[in-house]
């Protein structure tokens, strides 16, 4: 950095208060900092596996145990031993009131509490149990089963405590058949609703039933919500809801039905087995992993076919024993953590030949996507590149973590001309290939922004299209921003219209929404080290927004935390218990925007000293990520300490995106056409 931009980086925007005395650190703050910059960094590649990548546990509610006990009940594999393990998990997550929440320290979810209780039935707990008839109550004060989301009674239809008649929608297999740039092909929803979508209807085409021994009355308020469509185009789908029906309960040999349906549910067959992984999964998540393997088996496939037994290792691998005691993650992130690892220990200090360092960019690059997946049924003319989030999934690919990758390959070295090098240009182009019309980038899918998807009756829960987001979009702009092959490869376009888009897409109080982590912090300290990347000055008035709304949403204690409920009740907007993921983003922006000797970002590194144990790393149980929206919540257990390590670096020694020192963005000069150098 030369003396003139460290002094720009350093300068304050309008509106952002500085104190006498600035420029100067906290009496031992430094030292302090450095120290647990140095623990943080060992106790990780103390994590680190020996074939060079990390994982963290991917933590969620007890629906992925309850469910998991379902599926293998149905398919008459559950073990007692399983049984009991799992239920023992179950009872331990129950909140005082009788219900399940869906996030730590969470209200209670209708739903959750519905499959945790059916769970613990199976498992032989009875109703007049205290904890179990607590349960019941809170369900039946709450609406009751017939309150509970679709996916619910689809569970509950399978295991014969709810009738398939009643109040389901249809899922017809026949969407197979429509072209992709059809109204509710399934290439309009995003690609784990897709995966989920084709198997499911299988599954409701066969309308299967596999009693437990047992019923749920205890369960029913005996009151039928009222399920109101929301305008013209929800009463429009309603009424195709009910055209649907009609067409359900013709009789197997009417002529509709002999046509076409024996040739969907085969054409529906054979796109599931397309898709399964090379570890025997289907997006490396778990509700297409659980449909289709029950899809399968409804439509012939013993339990012994191949197909068959890689899905029910691939479930089994996703089983998490330890002193806590069994429980079932719904994904794996080895990629993402790994990638965000490499980051977090070269901005502390790690050389390139560092042995950690070495071994996961290998490990990385060894996963590198070649082939073509679902994505090119909307860019067809793109090559393929990129990385995906699991151990395996290279029918999809991510944005946003070939983004991540990349940024960590580029800053772990990567020689021009070396494999590295060219699996970084590949996955940029793939990147910049996938970009949406309006200049953003989704996680998955390119314009997958039709809003009729969200409409359909029968999807109450989770987000089911994919429209390009803050977060996403910031970390590709960052990547392309350091990216030595922007000239050559004409990306600037790109670039610009991604900062463009996070201009156009700043709330009006300063802050950018999160849509992958929780949420207003997340979004915030996602988009301002791009900006700062991209070569905004601190002045810019979208970073002097951004940092007086970090400033403004800092916890007494120092430290930043916000709550799940932001989503839905905009008073919690970054505002929440002070975690070490979200102190840490939230000094990433401030850093980046040059406000390293700010008050806001000094308590904020005394709070990660203060708060680090003794192994180096820090306690979080809050849920800090997401996978949908409120709806379905995650506790990255890597999070805690790859962003503070990552913080940390860049505070004590002054690496990662700094404002006004790059230079690339239009916005940032915008006389000047071309890149002027790397960081």
């Amino acid at each position: 950095m030369t003396s003139t931009a460290a002094a720009a980086a350093h300068q304050d925007g309008p509106g952002v208060d500085r104190p006498s005395g600035a420029g100067r650190d906290r009496p031992g703050l430094g030292r302090a900092a450095a120290q647990a910059m140095e623990r943080a960094a060992e106790h990780l590649k103390s994590l680190q596996s020996p074939e060079g990548w990390w994982k963290g546990e991917l933590e969620t509610n007890v629906t992925m145990d309850a469910e998991d006990l379902l599926l293998r009940h149905f398919l008459g594999i559950l073990a007692p031993g399983t049984l009991a393990e799992a239920a023992a998990w179950i009872r331990s997550r129950q909140r005082p009131d009788g219900a399940w929440p869906t996030f730590y320290r969470g209200p209670g979810d209708l739903s959750t509490t519905v499959e945790a209780y059916v769970a613990l039935r199976l498992a032989g707990d009875r109703p007049g149990d205290p904890h179990m008839a607590r349960a019941a109550a809170w369900v039946r004060e709450h609406g009751g089963v017939e309150s509970a989301r679709v996916f619910t009674r689809i569970w509950l239809a399978m295991v014969g405590c709810w009738s398939w008649d009643d109040d389901l929608p249809v899922i017809p297999p026949e969407l197979v058949f429509l072209p992709p740039n059809w109204p509710l092909s399934i290439w309009s929803f995003g690609c784990w609703a897709r995966q989920t979508i084709v198997a499911l209807s299988v599954v409701m085409a066969h309308r299967p039933c596999r009693p437990v021994p047992f019923g749920i009355d205890e369960l029913r308020s005996h009151t039928r919500p009222r399920r109101r469509p929301a305008g013209a185009w929800g009463r429009a789908l309603l009424a195709l809801d009910k055209a649907l029906h009609h067409y359900e309960a013709l009789p197997p040999q009417s002529w509709p039905k002999r046509l076409v349906r024996g040739a969907a549910l085969r054409e529906a067959e054979r796109w599931v087995v397309a898709r399964q992984e090379a570890d025997g999964s289907w997006g490396g998540i778990q509700p297409p992993m659980v449909y289709s393997t029950i899809a399968l088996v409804l439509q012939g496939y013993p339990l012994t076919h191949p197909v068959v037994a890689a899905a029910l290792r691939a479930l089994g691998s996703f089983v998490v024993r330890d002193e806590a005691g069994r429980r079932v993650e719904a994904c794996q992130s080895p990629v993402w953590d790994t990638a965000l690892a490499v980051t977090a220990l070269v901005d502390s200090g790690a050389r390139p030949d560092d042995p950690s360092v070495t071994a996961a960019c290998r490990w990385l690059l060894s996963k590198e996507v070649t082939v073509r997946g679902d994505w090119a049924v909307r860019r067809p003319g793109l090559a393929p590149g990129g990385w995906f989030f699991e151990f395996e999934n290279a029918n999809y690919p991510d944005i946003d973590d070939t983004a991540e990758v990349v940024i960590a390959l580029r800053r772990a070295g990567a020689p021009p001309g070396s494999r590295a090098d060219q699996a970084c240009q590949r996955g940029t182009r793939w990147a910049v290939g996938m970009q949406s019309a309006d200049g953003g980038w989704a996680a998955f899918d390119a314009d997958n922004t039709s809003e009729l998807p969200r409409k359909l009756p029968f999807f109450d829960f989770g987000e089911v299209i994919d429209p390009p987001t803050a977060d996403v979009t910031a970390h590709v702009v960052e990547m392309l921003a350091a990216e030595p092959g922007l000239d050559h490869e004409g990306w600037h376009d790109a670039l610009d219209r991604g900062v463009r888009w996070l201009l156009a897409n700043q709330e009006s109080d300063g802050s950018w929404w999160g849509r992958w982590g929780v949420n207003y912090v997340y979004g915030t300290g996602a988009a301002l080290p791009a900006l700062a990347q991209a070569g905004l000055p601190a002045r810019h008035p979208a970073i002097v927004k951004g940092v007086r709304w970090l400033v403004e949403h800092q916890n007494a204690d120092g430290g930043w935390g916000e709550d799940l409920r932001s989503y839905v009740e905009p008073a919690w907007r970054g505002r929440g218990t002070s975690t070490a993921s979200q102190t840490a983003w939230a000094l990433m922006g401030l850093l980046a925007a040059g406000e390293r000797d700010h008050p806001a970002t000094q308590a904020g590194v005394e709070w990660l000293v203060a708060n680090q144990t003794a192994e180096g790393t820090w306690d979080e149980p809050w849920f800090t990520g997401e996978g949908f929206p409120w709806d379905f919540n995650l506790n990255y257990h890597l999070y805690r300490h790859v962003f503070p390590l990552t913080a940390l670096g860049r505070f004590v020694l002054g690496t990662g995106p700094r404002a006004g020192t790059v230079g690339t963005s239009l916005h940032a000069r915008p006389h000047a056409g071309r890149r002027e150098g790397c960081p």
